[in-house]
């Protein structure tokens, strides 16, 4: 059994790489400091090292030095990692053996890859498609969720959770789960037990105040069947989805027509605390989102309905390396009286334009049966609405001002769905 010690301050990592590490057949010892670190270095004559740069007690400099002078464990690989590093500190580190570098917060499945990697050791880990964010605003913890459900991921969100609730200094926050267009079916009744069980546990939120966005039946269906998530709320409605979080209804963040979602709904807080995130919840192994698009075998045709040519010149740079066909119209009207309006495989829309907005586009595509994906652009600082988008069913949203990796993100979560 290859040994091996982790020695950092935060105890949430220390929890997250013992319970990870142990799952694979590693006998794993933690220290809380680098004095920690050096006795139990001595004990445990480790096979590998996993340790901070920024240590208390003992700086990690004299803990590489005594590592050095120790014969027993002098030749044992160092894996380091840091919330800040620079050249100078990999040039001060380099000769005393370590043999990888991570900047906090760290890509669990390249940490794990480098494990194995240096211990000669295979190591299986689920790679099925999944993209989880979680933020933190007034309280309220959004978890999103996209493509699949990852064990891997699951877990990790457990102390992703945990650090965010004490980075924010919220003790038993609201949840909104947000899972609109993810395929889960009863294959998947594991892993959405280990999720909602993870949030419930880790947020110990009761849950009558947890709920979930998505158009998933099987997610209601399994949520109704089972006494612990009973109480959980799923729908497709956002508003639904909105009432009650925080004790308020849905018309404090809408406007008096129930047509407008305020900015405050969806932003993300600073911080209450000092300090960085340990935990990334992206891969490093996930496939960009270039490479994602780059993997569909056909044509693609791209059409942006906006009034905006800045916009217009944004989006068709954002799909520049893609190889799609992009198509602009200047306004609504452009684009309905289109002649090949049924043959392009996405819409990016504005909602606000001359003409004819962009309502009046869902409404015609709606009355003309073309069920055309389409991602609503929408400036929410302007309050526009994108409640009433959502109930002509379109497929995505963002928020204005773009960024080229937002529209390649949706664009990819879209088309996967549609190819």
């Amino acid at each position: 059994m290859k040994k091996i010690l982790v020695i950092d301050e935060s105890q949430l990592f220390r929890d997250f790489l013992k319970q990870k590490l142990s799952e694979y057949g590693f006998e794993v010892t933690a220290a809380v400091n680098g004095l920690d670190g050096s006795v139990k270095m001595r004990q445990h004559m480790p096979d590998l090292v996993i340790m901070d740069y920024y240590l208390s007690r003992n700086s990690s400099i004299e803990l590489l030095e005594k590592k050095r002078s120790d014969p027993n464990v002098a030749d044992t690989p160092v894996i380091m990692c840091s919330a800040r590093i620079d050249r100078q500190k990999l040039m001060q580190v380099a000769k005393y053996g370590v043999k990888k570098f991570f900047t906090k917060p760290i890509k669990v499945d390249s940490l794990l890859r480098t494990v194995s990697d240096i211990l000669e050791v295979s190591l299986d880990l689920d790679n099925t498609p999944c993209i989880i964010e979680a933020h933190f605003n007034d309280e309220i913890l959004f978890v999103e969720v996209s493509e699949g459900l990852n064990k891997e991921k699951i877990e990790l969100l457990k102390y992703k959770i945990s650090e965010l609730m004490d980075l924010y200094d919220v003790e038993t926050p609201r949840v909104l789960l947000i899972m609109p267009h993810v395929e889960i079916s009863e294959d998947d009744s594991v892993k959405l037990g280990m999720l909602l069980s993870n949030i419930l546990n880790y947020t110990k939120t009761k849950p009558r105040f947890v709920k979930i966005l998505t158009n998933n039946e099987y997610v209601a269906e399994f949520v109704s069947s089972r006494d612990s998530y009973r109480e959980i709320e799923v729908t497709n409605n956002i508003e639904r989805a909105m009432d009650g979080l925080l004790g308020k209804k849905a018309g404090s963040y809408l406007d008096g027509e129930h047509s407008v979602v305020q900015e405050d709904f969806f932003k993300s807080d600073a911080p209450k605390k000092e300090g960085g995130e340990s935990f990334d919840m992206k891969f490093e192994a996930e496939k960009t989102v270039e490479q994602g698009l780059g993997e569909i075998d056909r044509e693609v045709k791209v059409a942006i309905v906006d009034d905006d040519i800045v916009i217009q010149e944004l989006i068709d740079t954002a799909f520049a390396d893609t190889g799609f066909k992009v198509q602009a119209f200047n306004n609504g009207q452009e684009f309905v009286s289109s002649a090949d309006i049924e043959s392009f495989d996405l819409v990016f829309l504005d909602l606000m334009m001359p003409e004819m907005n962009g309502f009046q586009v869902l409404q015609h595509l709606k009355e003309q049966q073309l069920k055309l994906p389409v991602i609503v652009l929408s400036a929410l600082s302007k309050k526009e609405t994108v409640v009433e988008a959502l109930k002509f069913g379109v497929s995505s949203y963002i928020i204005k001002p773009l960024k080229p990796e937002w529209i390649l993100k949706k664009a990819t979560e879209v088309l996967r769905m549609n190819f």
